[in-house]
Formats: C-alpha cells, sequence, structure tokens
C-alpha cells in the first residue's frame, strides 16, 4: 500500500492507493425480500453481545435497496471484520429502503437498543443531520459511509473519493470518444439529488465534460438512484437528440443499465455508457460491449475501514485521518476505472469476489472466451 496526492476540485487529499487486482468487488444477481430488510435491527450473530451489551454495540444502517451492495457486501463485510476486532460487540444492521424517515426511525431504535457508534450511509444526506446530531448530543458517535453528511459535521467519514470517481469515469469516456472520432454531444444521468456523494460524482463528471470538447446536451439528477427513472429520462432526450447522442455519462450502474435499456427499447445503437460500482449485471454489459466502463470501488476496504474505526471509537480512541472533508476527519480511498482492456485483471483476480462461473453464464459465454475470462 502507498499513498498519493490526489487534487479533487477545491480541496488535496492523501489517498490510500490499493492493488486493484487483488480487491475487486461487485453485486450478486438478485434483490432480498423487501420485507426482511426493512424490518427491525437483526439479532446479533453467534460471537456477538447480547442484550446486556458486552463491550458495546454497533449500528450499521444503510440506505437502500436501489444498488444490491449493502445487502451483498457492505454489512455481511461490516459484521465480520467487527466479529474479528470485538467478538463481544453487537452489530445491529438495518436498511432503510430509501426512506428518510425510516432511517431516522432506525437511528432512534438504534440508540435505544444501547448503540454506541453508529456508522450511517444516509438515505437523504440533509436530513442526516438531524441523526447526528441527536446521536451527538446522548454521546453516541457517528461515522458517515460511503455518503458524507454536509451540514453536521460527523465523528469520521469513511468512503472512496466520489469526486474523483465522477471525473474518472468521465474522462475514461470523453477519451474513449476522441480516440474513436466520435461526434455528437453527452448525455450526463446524475445520482440521487439528497446524496451528497452523488453531488460529489456529478461536480467530477463536469470536471471532465464541460471542457472536453463534447457539448453536454441535457443532464437528470435521478431519484433514488432509480434506474426505472433514468430510463424514462433518457427514452425522453433519445427522442430529442436521436443521432446526436455519442455518449452517456451515468454516474453509477443502475443508472447506466437503464440508459442501455432505453436504447434498446428505441431499437437504437447504444453508444458508450458508463457506470460505477462494477455490479454483475454491469460488468455482463462490459464483456457485451453493451456498457463502456464502471468503477471497482472494493466493498472489502470501505466495510472493513469503517469496522476499524468503529472500534476505535467504541474504545475511546480517535482514529486516523488522511483528510477533513466537510469539515469531518476523512479517510477517501481511490479506486479503479474498469473497461474490457483491464477487465480480467482488475475484476477476475484469484481472490476477487466475482468469479467466472457466476458472470459467463450462456449469453456471455463467447464474450468471455474473447476477453480471456475462463
Amino acid at each position: 500500500m502507498r499513498y498519493v496526492v490526489a487534487p479533487t476540485g477545491n480541496y488535496t487529499v492523501r489517498i490510500k492507493e490499493w492493488n486493484m487486482g487483488k480487491l475487486a468487488s461487485g453485486a450478486l444477481t438478485g434483490i432480498l425480500a423487501l420485507g426482511a430488510l426493512t424490518a427491525c435491527a437483526q439479532e446479533p450473530s453467534a460471537g456477538t453481545s447480547k442484550a446486556d451489551g458486552g463491550s458495546g454495540k454497533v449500528a450499521f444502517l444503510m440506505p437502500d435497496l436501489a444498488s444490491t451492495r449493502y445487502e451483498q457486501y457492505d454489512a455481511p463485510l461490516f459484521k465480520k471484520r467487527m466479529a474479528e476486532l470485538c467478538p463481544d460487540c453487537g452489530v445491529l444492521y438495518q436498511n432503510a429502503n430509501a426512506d428518510a424517515s425510516l432511517q431516522q426511525q432506525q437511528a432512534n431504535s438504534a440508540m435505544t437498543q444501547g448503540a454506541k457508534v453508529i456508522v450511517l450511509d444516509p438515505v437523504d444526506s440533509a436530513a442526516a443531520a438531524t441523526i447526528v446530531q441527536t446521536a451527538q448530543s446522548q454521546g453516541v458517535r457517528v461515522v458517515a459511509y460511503d455518503r458524507p453528511i454536509p451540514d453536521k459535521p460527523a465523528d469520521f467519514y469513511v468512503s472512496f473519493d466520489n469526486e474523483a470517481i465522477g471525473e474518472a469515469i468521465a474522462q475514461s469516456l470523453v477519451d474513449h470518444l476522441k480516440q474513436t472520432k466520435a461526434k455528437g454531444g453527452v448525455l450526463q444521468i446524475n445520482g440521487s439529488p439528497t446524496d451528497a456523494a452523488a453531488g460529489l460524482i456529478k461536480k467530477g463528471i463536469h470536471n471532465a465534460v464541460d471542457d472536453s470538447g463534447f457539448k453536454l446536451l441535457a443532464e437528470y439528477d435521478t431519484p433514488g438512484w432509480a434506474p426505472e427513472k433514468a430510463q424514462q429520462w433518457a427514452s425522453g432526450q433519445l427522442a430529442q437528440y436521436r443521432g446526436r447522442i455519442a455518449g452517456v455519462v451515468a454516474a453509477n450502474d443502475g443508472t447506466g443499465g437503464g440508459a442501455i435499456a432505453a436504447f434498446k427499447a428505441a431499437d437504437v445503437k447504444v453508444p458508450p455508457v458508463t457506470g460505477n460500482d462494477a455490479e454483475l449485471a454491469a460488468i455482463q454489459r462490459i464483456i457485451a460491449g453493451d456498457q463502456y466502463n464502471t468503477i471497482s470501488k472494493p466493498i472489502k476496504i470501505v466495510a472493513e475501514a469503517a469496522a476499524d474505526v468503529a472500534h476505535q471509537l467504541l474504545q475511546g480512541e480517535k482514529p486516523e485521518a488522511d483528510t477533513k472533508l466537510f469539515n469531518t476527519p476523512s479517510e477517501l480511498f481511490k479506486p479503479t476505472v474498469v473497461t474490457q482492456k483491464n477487465l480480467k485483471e482488475v475484476i477476475f483476480a484469484p481472490d476477487g469476489v466475482l468469479k467466472a462461473k457466476d458472470v459467463c453464464t450462456a449469453q456471455y459465454s463467447a464474450g468471455c472466451r474473447r476477453l480471456g475470462i475462463q
């Protein structure tokens, strides 16, 4: 591991750079039943504290089901690391299913159950300020996770560098369009307007697109990161700018998948489309040539880092920060852009989360063979 200094808009951060060939992430197919995911906090698993508190309880509160990563990776990895660090600690996990009011209730419930640290990925970054205020007034520490909380500093923030993510996926697309001498303009599909991380990604995209020489035809902030909303918007833009769309910068794999679905539904050739999160379906689309790029964000890195920070706070220690963002001590990690050129190396490392047998199903077997994935 080494450190690099990366300029990101109006601030500079010292970012941990990892070997992405050995740490890869994505998302498995399917979404778990909504009822189970929005229920009250799960009982502590074997090896965690009982109701008497043990060495302390930590709440892990995730924002939505639109991205499959939270159920498949973030929560299990966080729980596993906490069990390694503190076998007598309990983890209270809940998912708010994109409901900011529900997330507030879940935070209150966690504090009532004795949580001393809350690791919070907010549904609504502005509304989450109330959660931070309430928690800190009761002596409960808050770790902002993945998405920042600008209006009320948390005790710590753990994430990937979201502005750098936006700039990386957009610059990758711009470079590709220039290399292929593409003609036309670009559509920009941003994330949720209530997500501060989406705002940083949006800023990063503009850093690359605004002076690229490709006209920004239109842009859209996608409510709740919902792929179907992105698809509906892209369909309308396709009708307006038919024949003039050289590429689509989408802020994540879900919105990118929505844009691709819009082009396919209109029976129009899909232009290069970006993504972010390296979900299984996105990797398959890249193999098939439908999606141009995504971002590999090894969730293991941030989930374990958040657990480390939570444990330190439980022990009354002060976690080490690399920088400050929104006046919050922060640890930001640098991800990797993935295209067909480096897909095999980054995504299918021996210890990677995605396995070829899961990705290279019948529909994608020929593409996998062509890329040397087996």
